[in-house]
């Protein structure tokens, strides 16, 4: 009942101010004024006020926002670990399964491929370009910037 009055005392304030402002031929401040005066106003009609009060001082209230809390440090948990572990459980299986269909040796002999399966053939590796080209390209970006 305290905080309602309080509010209704604030807003009554703001408006006098607002009144003030406008005898003095600033409209439009004196309109953001009466506009900031009348919020007070709204939050106690609405009983937004009378529900703040009541749960700042319910020991269940509180209790509540702890578990609240609780599951949201849960939550935060699960989530750093998933990331750290590479994504979810299905991911991880699928993965799973593809490293160990890789697993097998690339020269390995057909028996050891398993019933059906043909050893995989790599692709022949590019000639290797000389070194010399490489850092030439390093050389022009630094030499370009100054360096």
């Amino acid at each position: 009942m305290i905080a309602e009055t309080v509010f209704s005392a604030v807003s009554a304030a703001g408006l006098g101010i607002a009144a003030v402002t406008a005898y003095r031929k600033r409209f439009l401040a004196a309109v953001r004024i009466a506009a900031y005066s009348l919020v007070p106003l709204g939050l106690v009609m609405t009983g937004i006020v009378e529900w703040a009060a009541d749960t700042a001082f319910s020991p269940t209230a509180w209790a509540g926002f702890g578990v609240l809390g609780a599951a949201w440090v849960l939550f935060a948990t699960t989530r750093a670990v998933e990331r750290r572990r590479g994504g979810t459980r299905k991911e991880r299986k699928e993965t799973r399964g593809a490293t160990q269909s890789d697993a097998v040796a690339p020269a390995a002999s057909a028996p050891s491929l398993g019933p059906g399966k043909r050893p995989a053939t790599r692709p022949a590796a590019a000639p290797r370009a000389e070194s010399a080209d490489d850092f030439s390209d390093i050389e022009a970006i630094l030499k370009k910037h100054g360096i």
